[in-house]
């Protein structure tokens, strides 16, 4: 019975993962991707899709290293999909469309939301890099001639590339913190993280072998080794040793750009780390994700009854050979209305949701009129009215 258990469990490891997003948890599974949300009236809605990795379609991205590179860039992809929903909730989309916006639409056929977006990953991933990367390296520097002054050009410590990359590497984990740690007060983050640790719960229940319920599942722990936080810690640390072996005395912004043309192999090696990590158990393991699971007391918090709802239903529909025809109701129950800060949050996720469907459709009937004559543009508002 133990033996039946064990395999189980192996045959369970690394099979489904996940994400907290707003009011809600996804969970994919393969090819199947589901995200459960919490709506206003307190019900659980399903959203399915199929995702079929690059990995799949070409066995040559399926190589150790490539793998994690490629992991690293669909994930960036799964993120920017989700900029859009994140915008709608926090209301910041006005009722009707600007002239800029009709121009957008009619022109160049796309909307303000997308154009922020991409102006937004763009400003996102070279504020990054300055965080992480620059700002490490231009403190080294500023160290390094600060002890040269003092010891009278004694010590450099540029001269010194190992301590000068273990320096750089604790600032880099220093602001990293600092970060986490400010963003975790804003209240709408601190629910994200709420069910990110409904996410590793679920998941460490699953992996155990046990019936998904809220009762077994508020059992387990809310850190994770197989997480994206411990991924991006271990990221820092592989950056921490491949900085070695760049010349510390090149200038700060050379060192920069060095350390980002190889963020595909740190970011392939760091990927490897936590699938091992994930699919064993044993000291080395044990020794090796400590690191991210402490951090994880920052980006994980303990979910609610509500919360864990959401993950189990996410984590079952992700697997319909498993569960097949599972539906949320089937399991739980809800009241009509849905109070306190979840139930606020998504009555502004549904207003704003409603306005950018409005307004899309406004959007492609200026659209189809812009190629119509005058003539025709009548009749067609006349149709449509």
């Amino acid at each position: 019975m133990a033996k039946k258990e064990k395999n189980v469990m192996s045959c369970r490891l690394g099979r489904v993962g996940g994400q907290a997003v707003l009011e809600g948890v996804m969970m994919k599974s393969g090819t199947h991707m589901a995200i459960a949300s919490r709506m206003p009236d307190g019900s659980i809605k399903m959203t399915n899709k199929t995702v079929v990795s690059a990995r799949q379609k070409h066995k040559a991205l399926d190589f150790p290293i490539i793998r994690g590179v490629v992991n690293f860039v669909e994930m960036m992809k799964l993120s920017y999909t989700t900029m859009d929903a994140s915008t709608a909730a926090l209301g910041l989309e006005d009722e009707e469309p600007s002239k800029f916006e009709k121009w957008l639409s009619e022109k160049l056929h796309v909307s303000l939301t997308t154009v922020v977006m991409v102006v937004g990953l763009v400003f996102g991933l070279a504020l990054a890099a300055a965080m992480f990367i620059f700002l490490p390296s231009a403190s080294g520097k500023g160290l390094s001639a600060l002890f040269g002054w003092i010891t009278g050009g004694r010590f450099v410590l540029s001269d010194h590339r190992i301590l000068f990359s273990l320096i750089e590497g604790i600032m880099k984990i220093a602001i990293f913190l600092i970060y986490l740690s400010l963003i975790s007060l804003m209240k709408e983050i601190r629910r994200t993280f709420e069910y990110h640790g409904a996410e590793h719960k679920a998941v460490f229940c699953y992996e155990a072998g046990l019936d998904l319920n809220v009762e077994n599942v508020r059992k387990f722990k809310r850190f994770h080794p197989r997480c994206g936080t411990s991924f991006m810690f271990f990221m820092i640390l592989l950056g921490i040793i491949i900085g070695c072996f760049i010349p510390s005395t090149w200038p700060a912004i050379l060192r920069s750009l060095t350390k980002i043309a190889l963020l595909p192999l740190t970011a392939g090696l760091g990927y490897e780390i936590i699938r091992f990590a994930g699919k064993h158990d044993n000291w080395l393991i044990r020794a090796i994700s400590q690191p991210g699971l402490w951090v994880q007391r920052i980006t994980t918090k303990e979910p609610d009854e509500k919360q864990m709802e959401c993950a189990i239903a996410a984590l079952k529909t992700a697997i319909p050979e498993e569960f097949p025809g599972y539906t949320p109701d089937q399991q739980f129950s809800w009241p009509k209305k849905e109070t306190g800060a979840s139930g606020a949050v998504c009555v502004r996720v549904a207003k704003a949701m409603e306005r950018k469907e409005k307004r899309e459709e406004s959007a492609h009937m200026r659209a189809v009129m812009s190629r119509m004559s005058r003539a025709e543009q009548v009749r067609f508002k006349r149709k449509n009215a």
